[in-house]
């Protein structure tokens, strides 16, 4: 099977401005500190404040979340600049959407495991999976050795 030239679809045309995809001609990407950095009208309020949850509690599932990518990210032997690059995918994302409507834990495991892709430190999912379980159960066990006694 022979491999011909690369063409281009009907609906996608290139000129020297860019390609035109639909009615739209993309042909550059600016990235400038402006475009990279979250407004300061997305800070406050934020989207699970907006939920109801508190400024105490959000700052306490933020900490808490990075602490489980860190862990994890140790566990899958990653390099810190992917487990920061997690860390920072799980604040943005939390900029957007609310910890009342998404479960800490799944972003977290997400943002890991694109954090290793991006990175160019992949892992496989599957990995990604195991080690969040096994944290989720350590974690368990130490909040069951803090529970009184009955008496």
């Amino acid at each position: 099977m022979a491999a011909g030239p690369l063409s281009v679809s009907s609906n996608a045309s290139t000129n020297n401005d860019g390609i035109l995809i639909g009615d739209k001609v993309y042909s550059e990407v600016y990235l400038t500190i402006d475009n990279s950095l979250i407004p300061e009208e997305r800070f406050s309020p934020t989207p699970s404040m907006l939920d109801g949850l508190d400024l105490n509690t959000e700052t306490d599932l933020r900490i808490l979340g990075c602490e489980l990518i860190q862990s994890a990210g140790i566990l899958l032997r990653m390099p810190q600049v992917a487990m920061a690059t997690g860390q920072v995918l799980f604040h943005r994302f939390f900029y957007s959407k609310s910890f009342v409507k998404h479960s800490f834990e799944i972003v977290a495991m997400a943002c890991i495991n694109l954090a290793s892709k991006i990175e160019e430190a992949p892992r496989r999912i599957r990995d990604v999976i195991n080690v969040f379980h096994h944290l989720r159960q350590i974690r368990g066990k130490n909040d069951q050795l803090h529970l009184p006694k009955p008496g």
